[in-house]
């Protein structure tokens, strides 16, 4: 499942440059599926959507930092915790109840978004 960050949130920024595929952002910033990935372009996810990675998309936040759940991988590939939760201060980063996978859907998203 992906992590979300809830409204506890004191917007520190503690979480963002510990997450290896740039799916975390400050509230209110547009984010791209090209940050801290190797897409380039348009790309195909692995739902079967196609996305210009290159386009800037809307925020899911404009208060708080927010996680990207298609490019959260829990850190998976990467580290044995998702590290914005290790980081942060308040324990605002937790796991997202409507975003459930399995650890082989994590490990291919990681593959996915870095080209391995």
């Amino acid at each position: 499942m992906a992590i979300i960050i809830t409204d506890e949130c004191i917007n520190c920024g503690a979480c963002e440059p510990e997450c290896p595929n740039t799916a975390i952002y400050e509230g209110a910033d547009d984010w791209r599926y090209k940050d801290g990935t190797k897409l380039k372009g348009k790309v195909i996810l692995p739902d079967g959507t196609e996305v210009d990675s290159d386009e800037a998309q809307t925020p899911i936040s404009d208060e708080v930092y927010y996680i990207v759940p298609s490019k959260c991988t829990e850190c998976k590939g990467f580290h044995d915790e998702p590290q914005c939760a290790a980081v942060c201060p308040v324990d605002c980063c937790v796991p997202d109840d409507d975003h459930v996978e399995s650890e082989e859907t994590l490990l291919n998203r990681q593959a996915f978004l870095h080209n391995e």
